[in-house]
């Protein structure tokens, strides 16, 4: 059980107050800082800090013993790499539109691309590696997001409500055909429009999510949401698809599970990630980057209705969030005010704890002892001893938990 220092990726959808004031540095940033990354991801690792002071890299450690640091089962299932990697998120604006493949899809995608000679570092590759890539967004601060398709009745009385002479057609095929493969067909039709009809259709769109909202409808978050991504995104075909997308608000602790497939755009808030470890994403649009519309309209699941929000299942002290993923679980820890209870981690590692309320205090039986202010992570490797954990001081106190899923732990 060692202390873990994640890496700050910088990203213009960042924010320069939020991860600098959780590692208690200078506030604002220089730059946007949009995400912390807590794992053995190559493209940017986070470091183990030994009692030494010296600094080594996690994805170092792992590769140096997979065995002992993973566990037998998960060393072998994932080829000696950690499954998981563990994020926080700090969203000041809008990312870009995506879903990302099945493990099916990604191994297909993979072999295919391979097989063409395409870099894997090339901006136009969709699969640099052969895994799937799904995802929970744990919120820390109230979280904004579209994610999933809306029941497609909801959404024709959407579209009805700011129906303009050049939207009335495809309001008309969606009511004709409320069904996923209503909204498969006018998803595509709107991202493969040739700009020049775009470029007519988008503003008489915005126009009338304008009059919406200042006549106080019942779908002016909708429509603020999208007269937001146009503003960032004019001309962009993403900027209609986000009509069609369920507009969720998570409050802290409440959870979204993102399984392959799911179209989503994260808008702003503060959130926990926990995602298999891969770089496999189908953009749809709002975002400079690639995008492949034949690829993305093969990974994208049109199944509708509202996304299930998890609050977290009590498991002992703790709430899990189950999603059958056998690439992480995450779990969530709590304790009130002046509430000193001790909690037993049961099970092995690997796994990455983080502390992102108050101070906690970790030791075991060989007697290990280390103390997590807001914002400080460990390591722990599956051949480590059982940790338990209590609060610290008078404060609240709040511990993640991040495993491979509990299938694949342990020896």
């Amino acid at each position: 059980m060692e202390l873990l220092q994640g890496a700050v990726r910088a990203y213009a959808w960042g924010s320069r107050t939020t991860i600098p004031e959780l590692l208690g540095r200078p506030v604002p940033s220089p730059h946007p800082e949009a995400e912390l990354w807590y794992g053995a991801h190559p493209g940017d690792p986070a470091r183990v800090r030994r009692a030494d002071g010296s600094e080594v890299s996690l994805l170092e450690i792992v590769d140096a013993d997979p065995h002992g640091q993973l566990g037998t089962r998960c060393a072998d299932r994932w080829d000696g790499r950690l499954p998981f990697l563990l994020k926080i998120l700090a969203a000041e604006e809008p990312l870009s539109m995506q879903a990302h493949p099945s493990a099916e899809q990604a191994a297909e995608g993979y072999a295919r691309e391979e097989a063409a000679g395409i870099a894997r570092d090339a901006a136009n590759r969709n699969y640099p590696d052969p895994t799937a890539k799904p995802e929970l967004v744990c919120a820390l601060t109230e979280f904004h997001a579209l994610a999933g398709f809306r029941d497609p009745h909801r959404t024709v009385r959407l579209l009805r409500e700011i129906e303009t002479p050049g939207l009335a057609h495809y309001v008309g095929l969606l009511a004709g055909q409320p069904d996923p493969d209503g909204l498969r067909a006018l998803f595509t039709t709107w991202i493969t429009l040739p700009q020049s009809a775009l470029d007519e259709l988008l503003p008489e769109v915005l126009d009338a999510c304008v009059r919406h909202v200042e006549g106080g409808g019942e779908f002016a978050e909708e429509c603020r949401t999208v007269l937001q991504l146009g503003e960032a995104h004019p001309r962009d075909a993403g900027v209609l698809a986000a009509l069609l997308l369920n507009r969720v608000t998570l409050h802290s602790g409440e959870a979204l599970y993102l399984p392959a497939g799911n179209l989503h755009l994260y808008l702003y808030g503060t959130a926990i990630e926990i995602l298999a470890n891969s770089d496999n994403i189908l953009r749809c649009g709002l975002t400079p980057k690639h995008v492949d519309v034949p690829e993305l309209l093969r990974v994208v699941d049109f199944r509708c209705g509202d996304p299930p929000v998890l609050t977290g299942e009590p498991d002992g002290p703790a709430a899990v969030y189950r999603t059958g993923t056998p690439e992480f679980q995450l779990s969530r820890v709590d304790w009130e005010a002046v509430d000193r209870r001790e909690v037993e981690l049961d099970g092995p590692g690997p796994e990455i704890l983080l502390c992102t309320a108050g101070e906690v205090l970790l030791y075991d039986d060989e007697g290990t002892k280390v103390e997590l202010r807001r914002g400080e992570s460990v390591w722990r490797p599956a051949s480590d001893p059982a940790v338990r954990v209590r609060a610290v001081g008078e404060h609240v106190a709040q511990l993640f938990r991040a495993t491979a899923g509990t299938s694949l732990r342990g020896h």
